[in-house]
């Protein structure tokens, strides 16, 4: 990668380190390069879906009263765009493979025979249905052409053009017919059904090129499995389902390719994909890394923690771990090498980092915008549970690279120009000062401005943040255009200067937060104004840089803006091809769930294979989850896991006298499917990472999967401490000690799997340090031994105790009743209450109304949609019982026995190291 500042990523070191970067494109963005024509055709496509996805976002059409365009229409064109683009821009077979082994062209022509075949069948009872089979058996065969014969990728062959246009039609069907298909639900016309099977073979078909078959395969799986229902075993066994119904179901309605999963990537996910896109191309990207060198490098170790620091500010606005991974890999492995780590290290601590980078606010790979979704809490408050995790998941990966460093005696590079240890200490104050101070003020100020002005602080807001950037850009002009690294004699750039020659990048995300955490406007409204800001300044970066050195080419340099600008566009539609197409594939295994009802299969499942024991249960449910992630994409990845896993996670601890909040529950299966990101043999990320390093994949992926022990422990933690998602935190003081407890365990964890902490462990240190941690990090455990969490009291209670449960908080009931499978049921549940205010209220909006019969109180009704509903609670159900908060000590006085071994082996290991 490239931008204005820097030196070309091959430079860092290693000769031909630009093509893994290509292999990555290819798999990311498509591997396509075609006549000029052609290109031309790709590249104003992109655009035009770019600025379609902006004009929805914005409030424009709303003020004008002009192409107001409805959510379900324009998810219809937004995979259609998805899909055309991915005919023309990824080729049939896999650019990444030497040879082209036509198994999927294979496949296609025995599969379209086989439904011409069922058409013929049908052909003189029932003509219209033999129609229907004999149009979608053509367009598979036509499939399957491309695949058999594979043409150079300076063009698209003719068949692509045609599936290319055929898929769009299909996909914009729901916006094209919108008003006739309103008219008939569930009665689908031949037409319908003819399009809905070509729309959803050639959506397979699109998943595979741009995905890669595992994808394709699961979505087909639970497909054929909708069909196939009547002849599977008993547990899996169900009444199945008419071509007809499956097609109204995930075509034709919102309950399947179009449903929830395909709407959020509509709303929100192409506008922070498109914001990072326009990031990269105003130069952001480079400077995040520069900074990332130019504060760590000198450390021991040190382009390492460069990466580990440079991963995570990527990873906060990318949606990709393999871009993640590529984009700062390219620059960071070779110089990990250069300074010791072998390649496998090197890329393993690349690949630990940059998948790490899906775990963090505010974006986390877009499944952040899924949970609000499905755990059907505000946006800040998936943002506030899965914060802490995310920061200490970073904080000990720094910590391990260090421990790494020290055992094999590596150094940093050296600086330009040395500086004594007091001043650095000096400088790093007054930063971080400087710093809390300039965010009380922006905090207060702003908020005076907003109390003071009223309607008219926006603009006066407004004119301020110009002012800033106009400030901040002057004194990055005043700054020479640094270099990553001297790669003559690697030399750091210095910090100082490296810090001032980028600081306008951080407006756009200073805007980004405001909107969202403190303005509370929806996350694609937020987006839409911060990628309006990166316009502005990917406009006038260069022509105002240009004023304020005097150097007077505008023109030129206004044109490169222009063309930073339509690239940062296209860049950010290429890059949402395989989130379209991903998040509409897996819309099938939604839309199956729902057909079938596996969800409860799946319940029951892991509850006898796990033989009702908790920890196994979770353990099982992770291993699943690893399997279902592999090699899907981040967003993917966790609508299947969410779908299918999550529900079980709450079900099988009710069962067990656990109460799991859903938000927990969907973080757990998240993490474990990310993680298949890392898991060889299947571990994407790591094989990008060592193609990068030019290390052995398997032994990369292997090492990276060691060194994120920390990201599998934390879901198990924080499932059975819920203060790690600050879920029930009182105040500050808690807080404090909920901060201290997980970044101190997380760091004893750290040394524990890493072996070594001043020195190499010894076994027993070794089993203590993970006794230790588990303490800091769990200290409930061991209190609950003595006196029980939870004391349970009478529902009649239930409307005064939802009034005292703080802003936020959750209220724990017991019931029971009868489900819609005629079973009983009789589990704890925790239900999200939300903002303060009377208890009736409170009750109501979480979706829950009560109603007292003498001492039982029964739940009357369940709003659809609401936290009560995904809680599964159904209407008639007897609620037992509330359970509060006993009265019992703290459990963080157990941090002090803990502390107390953990400092004695401090002082065993720092004898045996003063004896050597």
């Amino acid at each position: 990668m490239t931008d204005r500042n820097d030196t070309p990523a091959s430079a860092a070191g290693e000769p031909g380190s630009a093509e893994p970067a290509q292999m990555a494109a290819s798999m990311e963005m498509g591997a396509r390069s075609p006549g000029a024509l052609t290109r031309g055709l790709i590249y104003a496509t992109a655009m035009a879906w770019s600025l379609f996805q902006v004009w929805i976002a914005s409030p424009f059409g709303y003020w004008l009263g002009f192409l107001v365009i409805p959510e379900t229409q324009a998810r219809a064109i937004h995979l259609a765009f998805a899909v055309f683009l991915a005919f023309l821009a990824f080729p049939a077979y896999s650019p990444l493979s030497r040879h082209h082994r036509p198994v999927a062209g294979v496949f296609f022509v025995v599969f379209g025979l086989g439904v011409l075949a069922l058409a013929a069948y049908n052909h003189l009872s029932e003509l219209p249905r033999a129609g229907v089979f004999g149009w979608i058996g053509a367009v598979i065969l036509a499939m399957a052409w491309p695949n058999l014969r594979p043409v150079p990728d300076t063009r698209v062959p003719p068949m692509d053009w045609l599936l290319a246009a055929l898929a769009a039609f299909c996909a914009a069907y729901l916006f094209i017919y919108h008003q006739e298909l309103a008219h008939r639900p569930g009665r689908p016309t031949p037409q319908d059904l003819i399009v809905a099977g070509c729309g959803m073979a050639l959506l397979l078909e699109a998943t595979r090129r741009v995905l890669g078959p595992a994808l394709m395969i699961i979505a087909g799986v639970f497909l054929f499995y909708t069909f196939a229902g009547p002849w599977m075993p008993d547990m899996l066994a169900h009444r199945g389902a008419s071509f007809g119904r499956a097609m109204s179901q995930q075509w034709l309605s919102n309950e399947g390719v179009f449903g929830i999963a395909l709407g959020v990537s509509t709303g929100f996910v192409f506008l922070f994909v498109l914001f990072g896109s326009l990031l990269e191309k105003g130069g952001a990207g480079g400077y995040f890394i520069r900074v990332a060198f130019a504060l760590l490098g000198h450390f021991r170790g040190g382009p390492a923690k460069a990466a580990v620091v440079a991963s995570g500010l990527t990873g906060v606005v990318s949606g990709s771990s393999i871009a993640n991974t590529v984009t700062t890999g390219t620059f960071t492995v070779p110089l990990m090498k250069r300074v010791g780590l072998s390649g496998e290290k090197a890329g393993a601590i690349e690949v630990a980092s940059s998948v790490n980078g899906q775990l963090m606010p505010p974006v986390m790979g877009a499944a952040a915008f899924l949970m609000v979704e499905y755990v059907g809490i505000p946006y800040v408050e998936v943002i506030k549970h899965a914060f802490l995790p995310a920061v200490i998941a970073y904080v000990a990966l720094l910590y391990i690279v260090h421990l790494e460093a020290l055992k094999m005696g590596l150094e940093g590079l050296p600086r330009a120009r040395q500086v004594s240890i007091w001043h650095r200490m000096l400088g790093f104050g007054l930063t971080v000062s400087g710093l809390l101070v300039l965010a009380g003020l922006v905090y207060y100020g702003l908020g005076w401005i907003q109390a003071v002005a009223g309607p008219y602080s926006v603009w006066i807001i407004a004119v301020l943040v110009l002012a800033t950037y106009l400030l901040l850009l002057w004194i990055a002009s005043r700054v020479a255009d640094t270099h990553m690294v001297d790669e003559a004699h690697l030399v750091l750039p210095e910090p100082g200067p490296t810090i001032r020659s980028g600081l306008h990048f951080l407006l756009p995300v200073v805007v980004l937060i405001w909107c969202l955490v403190v303005e509370r406007l929806s996350p694609g409204l937020s987006a839409f104004w911060a990628v309006m800001f990166m316009f502005f300044i990917l406009l006038t970066q260069r022509p105002l840089t240009a004023l304020f050195r005097g150097t007077h080419d505008y023109t030129d340099a206004l044109l490169r803006g222009l063309k930073d600008l339509g690239d940062g566009l296209t860049q950010g539609a290429r890059n949402m091809v395989g989130i379209g197409v991903a998040t509409a594939a897996a819309g099938i295994i939604v839309g199956t769930v729902a057909m079938t009802g596996i969800g409860l299969v799946m319940t029951d499942l892991v509850e006898l294979l796990s033989g009702g024991n908790l920890l196994l249960m979770l353990l099982l449910t992770a291993l699943i989850c690893l399997v279902l992630g592999l090699g899907l994409p981040t967003t993917a990845n966790y609508i299947i896991v969410a779908t299918l896993m999550a529900p079980v996670i709450v079900d099988l601890a009710a069962q067990n006298n656990l109460l799991i909040p859903l938000i927990a529950a969907h973080l757990f299966v998240f993490y474990f499917g990310i993680m298949a990101d890392v898991t060889p043999p299947v571990g994407l990320a790591s094989f990008a990472a060592a193609a990068v390093a030019r290390a052995d994949p398997i032994r990369t992926g292997v090492q990276a999967f060691w060194y994120s022990l920390r990201t599998v422990a934390l879901p198990f933690f924080f499932v059975f401490n819920t203060q790690l998602l600050l879920i029930g935190i009182t105040g500050a003081w808690q807080l404090t000690l909920t901060v201290f407890g997980a970044l101190a365990g997380m760091l004893v964890f750290a040394a524990a799997t890493q072996g070594y902490m001043l020195t190499r462990n010894r076994m027993a240190e070794t089993a203590l340090l993970l006794l230790v941690a588990f303490t800091l990090f769990v200290p409930g455990f061991w209190m609950d031994r003595f006196h029980p969490e939870l004391e349970t009291v009478d529902p009649q209670r239930l409307e005064s105790l939802a009034e005292a449960t703080p802003a936020g908080g959750h209220l724990r009931l017991l019931v029971e009743g009868m489900d819609a499978d005629g079973r009983d049921v009789s589990r704890a549940v925790m239900l999200p209450m939300g903002d303060a205010g009377p208890g009736g209220e409170r009750l109501t909006r979480a979706g829950l109304g009560t109603m007292v019969l003498g001492d039982q109180v029964s739940v009357s009704f369940v709003t659809f949609g609401s936290p009560a509903e995904r809680l599964r609670i159904e209407s008639g159900w007897q609620i037992t019982g509330v359970m509060i908060p006993a009265d019992r000590p703290a459990p963080e006085w157990f941090y002090l026995p803990a502390l107390a071994v953990l400092s004695i082996i401090v002082g065993l290991q720092r004898r045996r190291l003063s004896n050597v």
